[in-house]
């Protein structure tokens, strides 16, 4: 028998790219093929000290609109809430140093805080001030989202104020990240405003009425979001602890995945595994040359209960950065000020998280050094214990791409080379949130179903 898709991947890409094609056409028959024994990859909880806690995203930005579109197609819309806490701190060596209000990327819209905000020296607020004044480049081909920072703002407002929050989305390096494939919004405003502060401004005059909230996550947690895909697609779609080890062209010109439990034959092959699994299983040549250059960097999650009593500890706010270096952590999240539940009690529930490009070699360190590590900085910070009450680590391997300067090209390229059939979509190529996964999803989907009605009609 040949299906129309086989999906291999199933985490939120791969299962939002079998749910637009169903929804598509009801009767396309699709099979998603997952390597672990459960769906969802990353969006999934852990049960710490008897309460959950996000492993992976604890949420989706709300102001990218895929995500919430796809929660309303799934029936949970009416489920989806925002945090509890907002505004974030900067580790210093004087403590944390909140963000001052209205920033754009951590930048800031008021001149008033550029010239104040202890974030950073009087030395490096003056040389960020030169923005206003510097002259903006006139190649608008991509640069690395360093470049950028540093010839505007200098060297310490990016490394010690926007490289944390900025590149610590992608667990990566400002140096070596693409503006244009990470934050092309920036290269818009120096193109547009000449300067990142005007843009900052420009960007947070819209009426506060009409921003809605910046982040949402279903009741319960992103995992509803899985929950809700895997009931729709149905469990006879989906074949879990099958990964797929090949793809090859079969006798009747189909495309055959082999898996450990057989073969698969289909019309068109979906990948929304990571590149590098993905460089392995299609064919040799340029595209799969071009998958295995995407580099990926390793993270982890340490998750932190504290006492009874410890949860008025926690400032106002959901969590602080840190500057390159300075912690073992790279940020933390306090999750029962973000996201309060009953189960917590008064108990301070934190995610730190560990592990970035050039920092990976924290990870080689034992789960209980790690948990000791966390602790202990956060306890020279804040008035918390020594040790938390209980802990856990989830690492992740290989988890995050990093866009390299040209990524937008290699996407391209990758898709030119891609052999008739055969698909790729996902955070390999079209950014890491979950919003970004559901819209690569659907377009590859609406792809996907074109090819499929060509093939049907030729």
């Amino acid at each position: 028998m040949i299906v129309d898709a086989v999906v291999v991947g199933g985490g939120v890409t791969g299962l939002t790219v079998a749910h637009r094609l169903r929804r598509q056409d009801a009767s396309a028959s699709v099979t998603v093929l997952e390597a672990a024994p459960q769906p969802g990859g990353m969006l999934h909880s852990i049960s710490v000290g008897g309460v959950r806690v996000p492993a992976g995203p604890d949420s989706f930005l709300a102001r990218k609109p895929w995500a919430v579109d796809l929660c309303r197609e799934l029936g949970i819309g009416d489920e989806l809430i925002q945090p509890r806490a907002s505004g974030s701190y900067l580790w210093t060596a004087r403590g944390l140093v909140p963000y001052p209000t209205g920033t754009a990327f951590g930048i800031p819209s008021d001149l008033g805080d550029a010239f104040r905000w202890p974030g950073v020296s009087r030395v490096g607020r003056w040389r960020a001030l030169r923005d206003l004044i510097g002259r903006k480049r006139r190649d608008e081909a991509d640069e690395s989202l360093g470049a950028l920072l540093r010839r505007r703002l200098g060297d310490e407002a990016t490394d010690r104020a926007i490289a944390p929050l900025l590149a610590g989305l992608y667990a990566g390096d400002v140096d070596a990240l693409s503006v244009r494939a990470t934050f092309p919004e920036l290269q818009g405003w120096e193109r547009t405003q000449g300067s990142l502060l005007r843009g900052a401004q420009a960007a947070t005059r819209r009426p506060k009425a009409d921003a809605g909230p910046m982040f949402l996550r279903p009741r319960g947690g992103v995992e509803r979001l899985i929950e809700a895909l895997v009931d729709d697609l149905g469990v006879s779609s989906l074949r879990a602890s099958s990964p797929a080890t090949k793809i090859e062209r079969a006798d009747d010109g189909a495309w055959r995945v082999r898996t450990p439990e057989g073969p698969v034959d289909a019309r068109t092959v979906i990948l929304t595994v990571d590149a590098p699994a993905a460089a392995r299983l299609v064919p040799p040549g340029a595209a799969s040359a071009e998958l295995a250059r995407i580099p990926f960097v390793s993270t982890g999650v340490v998750a932190l209960v504290y006492p009874d009593g410890t949860g008025s500890a926690l400032p106002e706010g959901s969590g602080f950065v840190v500057p390159r270096g300075a912690a073992p952590m790279t940020a933390s999240t306090w999750i029962s000020n973000k996201w309060p539940d009953p189960s917590f009690g008064d108990r301070a529930v934190i995610r730190c998280f560990v592990g970035a490009a050039g920092e990976e070699d924290v990870l080689d360190a034992a789960d209980a050094e790690l948990i000791e590590a966390c602790a202990r900085h956060l306890a020279a910070l804040l008035p918390l214990p020594g040790a938390p009450e209980d802990a856990a680590v989830v690492r992740w391997p290989r988890a995050m791409p990093q866009y390299l300067v040209g990524h937008l090209e290699r996407a391209e390229r990758i898709r030119y080379e891609l052999p008739p059939g055969i698909f790729v979509c996902g955070r390999s190529l079209d950014g890491v949130g979950i919003p970004d996964c559901v819209r690569s999803a659907g377009t590859a989907a609406d792809v996907i179903a074109a090819y499929l009605d060509r093939e049907v009609h030729a």
